[in-house]
């Protein structure tokens, strides 16, 4: 059977599709994180146990991406996508025949290594049709685009379990995969030609990621990106309990909550796409992690309030500011790749979802009963992306 794509789209139309592709993410982790009191009762657990499997999925996110790297540097770009679309479906499916949380989540940790091709091949695909300024708008663009996905997936989420339960919102990600995957069949085109890949060989692939890690061009705001990416992770973990333990927020008004803040991403990233035009990507991406820090700290002292607004303002501005961060990190890293485009993007996505898993894992832990532990882990990981981007930047030159 074929692989070739039968009706490459435009560039508009590419970027829509990577965007659907990036959006498994979103949509696997945010949709049901308002069923989890559902979820408890349905598997016969506790709330601890449903929330471990929010950072497997994460985990299986940075593994993932570490796999696709080579992967994708040997073979091209578009068969290791339909391998990773033709994964999440097959795992999804088994998420929603099993009743045992223990086979739930080692099957989140292989959802997630699938529906992670997405977002290291759409880097990939990107890096390969555009120069590096030109990259940083589409990145941004695709940021916008995606952070769509958690605006509306609590907010879909609380609705169908309301009508429909929980497993309805896996019946809604597999009909979503489904989609994706007859849209890749027909209409992703390979762009990286025979000439321009490399062997695959462990021994390659390490000195690549080696070497990788050497560079400080792109060592440096690969680090950044992810640490300054957990706070959303450290977000998405303590949200549930904080505005719906603590504030008494309904499910419907979580998901409301929820995508005010993801709102706020997706108008920073457009403003970042118009402010490419007049300045330069590490001249905003230093600003915006200022901006972040400062709300991070602000946050943290206003952890203790009891009124939800006075919690929110801050938290607004930290999650916000990531429009300005995520997609102008990844441009910058990807640029420094050079020849190593899928395997950087690959380490991208890994240390990224790395980060994920740490900071998620860190405040499910330290969950005391207080806005504590979401707010101090958005501030430090803020308060170590900004020290770093600023300390570094003679020898990034």
């Amino acid at each position: 059977m074929s692989t070739r794509s039968s009706s490459p789209v435009s560039h508009r139309g590419l970027i829509l599709i990577l965007a659907m592709l990036t959006a498994f993410a979103p949509f696997a982790t945010d949709m049901y994180l308002p069923g989890f009191g559902q979820m408890a009762l349905a598997f016969h657990t506790d709330n601890g146990r449903i929330e471990s499997t929010l950072s497997a999925f994460f985990l299986g996110l940075a593994l993932g991406q570490a796999l696709y790297g080579p992967l994708i540097d040997r073979f091209g770009r578009r068969v290791p996508l339909l391998i990773g679309v033709g994964l999440f479906i097959a795992t999804t499916i088994g998420c929603l025949l099993t009743r045992d949380i223990s086979v739930f989540t080692a099957l989140r940790v292989v959802q997630a290594i699938g529906g992670c091709a997405g977002m290291v091949i759409g880097r990939a695909i990107v890096s390969d049709l555009f120069d590096s300024s030109e990259s940083a708008r589409v990145l941004s663009l695709l940021l916008m685009l995606v952070t769509l996905a958690p605006i509306v997936a609590p907010l879909l989420g609380g609705w169908i379990l309301i009508i429909a339960g929980w497993q309805a919102i896996f019946v809604f990600m597999l009909v979503f995969a489904l989609i994706c995957g007859v849209l890749v069949w027909f209409h992703v085109p390979e762009t990286l030609p025979s000439s321009r890949r490399t062997p695959l060989r462990l021994s390659q692939v390490m000195r690549t990621y080696g070497e990788l890690c050497r560079r400080p061009a792109f060592i440096v705001p690969t680090l950044v990106g992810g640490l300054a990416q957990a706070c959303m992770f450290a977000f998405i973990t303590g949200s549930p309990f904080v505005f719906m333990g603590l504030f008494d927020v309904g499910e419907q008004q979580y998901g409301w909550l929820f995508g005010l803040n993801a709102l706020g991403v997706v108008a920073c990233a457009q403003a970042n796409r118009i402010g490419l035009r007049r300045w330069p990507v590490q001249k905003l991406l230093g600003a915006a992690l200022c901006l972040n820090l400062v709300a991070g700290l602000a946050l943290v002292a206003s952890a203790q309030t009891s009124h939800l607004v006075v919690l929110m303002v801050p938290l607004w501005v930290a999650i916000a500011s990531l429009g300005f961060i995520g997609g102008n990190a990844a441009a910058v890293a990807m640029d420094a790749s050079g020849e190593h485009a899928g395997s950087g993007s690959a380490l991208i996505g890994t240390l990224q979802f790395g980060c994920a898993f740490l900071v998620s894992s860190l405040v499910a832990a330290a969950q005391n009963g207080t806005a504590y532990p979401m707010a101090l882990a958005i501030a430090a990981a803020g308060l170590l992306a900004t020290v770093l981007w600023f300390a570094t930047a003679r020898i990034r030159r």
